[in-house]
């Protein structure tokens, strides 16, 4: 298999190219105090995950409220300047430093697709932090099916389609196993595993996958893809 085969690069975008659990590990930290400074990241996370999966809709709906359980879970604030300080810090995650030169590189070579859970005016602030870099995106609040939905990598292949693109000609790119890389294999796509916690103990602020997928292509960060593109 060769990169040449392919013609476009759909992105996940939170935790692939945005550094989102710093946002949430900087956001319970500035939001929680003195107590939530001496937490793990481990305990931080899987409170996270826990009020995450209790509150599923789309972030910019929910953070909030996802904060406020997992602050109390956690014996942390819970008023409403802790809360919308949280809301501030998850989202403004930065870019992963590589992210912005690779996305860059990308584009000479290949159709650039996000395909995100966020909402559009919360991708926006993303896409800006990239550069802009897409040449195309779809958000939760056009799919209506948030990943691991595979409602939602169908309406994205509908889209692409309306452009001429064909599946086979589609390389899905993204971090978490759980929300992108096992669906888009069932679904017959090839994949590209960008694992960003490589090394690291655990998945982090992504919930654990049932079945760790293969992936075609595997590299620790984008700037890794985009130099093995380059390579040929």
């Amino acid at each position: 298999m060769s990169f040449a085969d392919f013609k476009v690069l759909t992105f996940d975008i939170v935790g692939t190219c945005v550094d989102f659990e710093k946002g949430v590990l900087d956001g319970f930290r500035a939001a929680g105090g003195p107590t939530a400074a001496k937490m793990s990241e481990e305990e931080i996370f899987g409170a996270y995950l826990a009020a995450r999966e209790h509150f599923p809709g789309a972030a910019s709906a929910v953070m909030r409220d996802v904060y406020l359980l997992a602050a109390k879970n956690l014996g942390l604030p819970t008023d409403d300047a802790a809360a919308d300080c949280y809301f501030r810090f998850f989202f403004n995650a930065p870019a992963f430093p590589d992210s912005v030169d690779a996305l860059r590189r990308l584009r000479r070579k290949f159709r650039l697709v996000a395909m995100t859970n966020y909402d559009r005016v919360a991708y926006t602030n993303c896409a800006n932090k990239l550069g802009l870099p897409f040449h195309d995106s779809v958000t939760s609040d056009e799919a209506k099916y948030p990943k691991p939905d595979p409602r939602f990598f169908a309406f994205n292949l509908g889209r692409q389609s309306a452009f001429g693109y064909k599946q086979e000609e589609i390389l899905h790119v993204a971090q978490s196993q759980h929300h992108d890389i096992g669906v888009a294999r069932e679904l017959g796509y090839k994949v590209c595993w960008i694992e960003r916690r490589k090394g690291m103990k655990g998945f982090g602020g992504t919930p654990v996958p049932k079945v760790l997928t293969k992936p075609d292509f595997h590299f620790a960060t984008l700037g890794e893809l985009a130099d093995a593109v380059e390579r040929g």
